[in-house]
Formats: C-alpha cells, sequence, structure tokens
C-alpha cells in the first residue's frame, strides 16, 4: 500500500470479542502493521419507555461511527456538538514525523459545547410508557405526544412509539424510516382538529357568533349535486347552535360556515387558507432540531377550489400538516395570541437560547374566545366529558378523526383503508391554560365501525388525560385543589 499518511483507518466498532482475538494475533506477531486504537463514543444512558429504547431516540437522533449527529437534535446542533478541530502545520522527517521546530498553529480549534434542554426526564420517560401502552392497545402504526408551555414554547416531552435504541442504531439501519420523528417529519391530514381554525376564520369575519344557528342536515350536496358530504354518522342533528357545530364536530354544519366566509366560493377559500397561512401552516415552525417538513396546503389562486375542496378544509381534509404545527397554532389560540416558536434546546455552552415569537396571529380576545370554546367541547360532549377532563384543573380540547386513502389498493385505483387517523389537541392548567398537548394515533384499528362510531381501546382524549395528569403532577404545577392549608376541610 502507498499513502502520504501515516495509518490508515481499516474499521471502526469492533466488538470486543473481535479486538480479543486481534491482540492475541498481534502479540503472537501473527500481524503486523495493524493496531487498535480507543475513539470517543457518543453513550445514550438513559433507558426510554419502552422495551430495547432510549430516552428520547427519534427528538435527540444519534451519533454515526465517524462521530457525526444524525436527526433530531444531534442532527441541528452537529458543529456545536463537535466544535472545530485544531489545525497544526509541520514539515516531516524521513520517518513522516513532525520537524518539532517547523510546527506553526494554524487554527487553535473550537471545543464543543453542551446542550441544556427544554426536557423534563421523568415526564419524558412517563410519556413513552402511555404512547407504548396506548399503541399496543389500539394495534396502531404509531402513537405520537408533544407537551408544550403554550407561552414559550418550551417543549417538556415529546415522543412517538414505536422508538429505537440510539445505541444500537444500526439494528434499524434497513428501515431508516423509523429514525425520523414524525413530530416535525410526518404530515398527515388532522381531521376535525381544523375545524378550530374554521372557528377562527369565521369569527374573525364575522359570519357567526358562538350562537348563530346553524342546520346540520346530515350531508350535503355540492358542485352542482356531483358531489355529497356527510357527517361521520350521516344523522342530522336539525339547528345547531355554531358552538355545538364544533363541539359534536358536524362535518355539514362546518363546510356551511366554510361557505359562507365569503359571497363565492374563490373569496371564501381565500379567507380560509390565509387563515390557515397565518397560523403556521405550510410552512416550517422553526423548531431546533433537523429534518422538520413544511407540511401541504394547496394555493386556491393557483388552482381554484371547488366546492368540495373548502367543504374539505373546513374539517381538516385535504390539507397535511405535522404535529408540532397543530400544537404550535392551538397554543396560539389559548396563550393570547402569540404564535410561539416550539424549541427543545435552552442553552448552547454558557450561552442561552431565545426563541423569538413569530408574530401576534390574534388579538387577546379571540384567544379568549377560542379557549372557552375549546373548554366548552370538552364539558358539553359526555364522552369527552367522561374521558377528558382532570378534577380541580381547567381543560379544553378538540378531537379529530380521518380516514386513510391508499392510492395502491384496488389495483391502482385507489381505496379508503379500514384504519383512522385519530387526534387530539388540548390545554390543561389551573387557572389558565399551563400546558398545551397534542396527541396523534396513526393507523389504529376501531374495536367495531358502526354509524360513522370508531371506538379505540384507547381514545385519543383518554390518553390526552392520562399524559396531562402525569405532566402536571411530574412538572409540579398546583392545581385548584382546596388545601388543609387554606382552611377548607
Amino acid at each position: 500500500m502507498t499513502s502520504d499518511r501515516g495509518y490508515v483507518v481499516l474499521t471502526r466498532g469492533v466488538d470486543e470479542a473481535t479486538a480479543g482475538r486481534l491482540r492475541a494475533a498481534i502479540a503472537r506477531g501473527d500481524i503486523q502493521a495493524i493496531s487498535l486504537e480507543p475513539e470517543p463514543e457518543r453513550v445514550f444512558p438513559l433507558a426510554g419507555g419502552g422495551p430495547g429504547t432510549t430516552l428520547a431516540a427519534q427528538l435527540l437522533g444519534f451519533v454515526n461511527r465517524e462521530g457525526v449527529g444524525q436527526y433530531g437534535v444531534e442532527g441541528r446542533y452537529q458543529a456545536q456538538l463537535a466544535g472545530q478541530p485544531k489545525v497544526v502545520l509541520a514539515q516531516r522527517d524521513a520517518n513522516g514525523d513532525p520537524i518539532p521546530d517547523t510546527i506553526t498553529v494554524e487554527s487553535p480549534g473550537v471545543p464543543g459545547s453542551d446542550l441544556r434542554l427544554t426536557l423534563d426526564a421523568g415526564l419524558q420517560v412517563q410519556l413513552e410508557q402511555e404512547l407504548l401502552a396506548a399503541g399496543v392497545a389500539d394495534k396502531a402504526k404509531s402513537v405520537s405526544a408533544i407537551v408544550m408551555d403554550p407561552a414559550t414554547g418550551e417543549i417538556y416531552a415529546e415522543a412517538t412509539y414505536p422508538s429505537y435504541d440510539a445505541n444500537d442504531y444500526q439494528q434499524i439501519a434497513t428501515a431508516p424510516q423509523r429514525f425520523l420523528d414524525p413530530v416535525v417529519s410526518s404530515v398527515y391530514e388532522p381531521g376535525s382538529v381544523f375545524k378550530m381554525f374554521t372557528a377562527l376564520a369565521a369569527y374573525e369575519n364575522g359570519t357567526v357568533t358562538p350562537d348563530t344557528r346553524i342546520l346540520d342536515s346530515g350531508s350535503l350536496s355540492l358542485d352542482g349535486g356531483h358531489v355529497r358530504i356527510y357527517d361521520s354518522d350521516r344523522r342530522p342533528m336539525g339547528w345547531l347552535r355554531f358552538e355545538d357545530v364544533i363541539a359534536y364536530s358536524r362535518n355539514v354544519g362546518a363546510a356551511r360556515v366554510a361557505m359562507d366566509l365569503g359571497r363565492t366560493t374563490r373569496k371564501a377559500s381565500a379567507v380560509l387558507e390565509a387563515t390557515w397561512q397565518k397560523m403556521g401552516f405550510g410552512a416550517p415552525t422553526g423548531i431546533d432540531v433537523s429534518g422538520e417538513v413544511p407540511g401541504i396546503v394547496h394555493d386556491p389562486t393557483v388552482r381554484p377550489w371547488r366546492q368540495v375542496d373548502l367543504a374539505n378544509g373546513s374539517f381538516g381534509q385535504g390539507v397535511a400538516v405535522t404535529p408540532i404545527q397543530l400544537v404550535t397554532a392551538y397554543a396560539a389560540m389559548v396563550n393570547g395570541g402569540t404564535l410561539v416558536t416550539p424549541h427543545v434546546v435552552l442553552a448552547v455552552g454558557q450561552n442561552e437560547q431565545t426563541a423569538a415569537p413569530r408574530g401576534q396571529v390574534m388579538s387577546r380576545d379571540m384567544s379568549k374566545e377560542l379557549t372557552g370554546l375549546l373548554s366548552y367541547v370538552v364539558h358539553t360532549v359526555p364522552w369527552y366529558r367522561e374521558k377528558t377532563l382532570v378534577p380541580h384543573y381547567v381543560v379544553g380540547g378538540k378531537t379529530g378523526t380521518a380516514q386513510i386513502w391508499d392510492p395502491t389498493a384496488n389495483h391502482g385505483r385507489g381505496a379508503w383503508k379500514p384504519l383512522y387517523n385519530h387526534t387530539f389537541v388540548g390545554y390543561i392548567g389551573h387557572d389558565r391554560p399551563q400546558l398545551i398537548i397534542a396527541v396523534t394515533i396513526r393507523e389504529a384499528k376501531p374495536l367495531h365501525i358502526s354509524q360513522g362510531n370508531l371506538p379505540l381501546a384507547v381514545e385519543s382524549y383518554e390518553l390526552f388525560r392520562r399524559i396531562a395528569t402525569d405532566a402536571m403532577r411530574t412538572l409540579d404545577l398546583p392545581s385548584s385543589a382546596p388545601t388543609a392549608a387554606s382552611g377548607t376541610p
């Protein structure tokens, strides 16, 4: 072999058994010109909430054999974590060794920095355990959740089931999609959680109030009778207050409200799409991890929407978003109207990081109105009230369910899968929303299907309650429960 270098790396990550055999062969003289050198290696010491996983694997990412951060925080902050190597120039003697008097430092190098994160390790473990239990019970392809401070964008916990072991990432190297964090890197149609943005558009444009009566006819003919949309149960509920259209998640009611946003479908579409855009959909949130995607929002000025496109959009179909976009947009609804920048890094070395908000997207009065609407939803609908509320805390939220279209089925003609995506986004707090939590259960198998009823072993809103209860206890956020110190028995 010929090389200007003093040595060539043949391989890395040699296991201990192989290393032992090599040492013995070198000692006997059977192998020459080969040596074993230890290398620093990133180790993720904390176990995750499921077997064979490390804590927050998809959020943090991992470091490959070359010492380069991959995915998540590791990928985003590779330069800061690794630093810059010291560069030295020197002349070499006949043996290839540097001549001392000729050594000059070209660059002193920069040491790598530590990162201080927003995550609470205890809550992160609990979250991963909750997602594992729900994923198994619901026979879901994946389950994701985020726990965030709606006022600052600090993320206290974020995970997806199934996860992996960042210390042994090679085990799933043949399925690299497992390395991606679905919270930031995977889009889906969110379903009825998007009705809250239809409500926002209608409130701001003055086309409805909470008490406006909307006809829920069970179905609605669109585009000159060529298309018909339905409520999930296909049953008419008659004239409903607008708040009840949202609470009982009526597709037909939401579609009627969306079509009234403008005198024409074109104008109404522009209003709804503009509302989505200002709430951050169709653009990255700016979260400080690698791999974030912007989602898909179709511009009605490029390809005009039909009535059915407008109707579908009003209840979260025909638009694709990420969970991090959803939780951030809902945070603005309950924090006074500010679109925050979600983040997981508090400091790089000694330098505190600032995640500047992206602007005021609604008035404080509108935020108060929407916060109240979310509370109305979970207090009005019996099954939400039973499985969502947490005693002594204020709670509000909205569900979403979306069927999944498989374009490869039916010999390429496409068909609906018998599986569904289930979402819940909600807040919890003492006397105000202190946490915003988004739950996404993807491709879950309902226990049965009947008249729009798609029950799961663990519902999205029930999983929200479990996570919210864990979070309030672990983060030691006070409740309004009476205490002996207050003089209340």
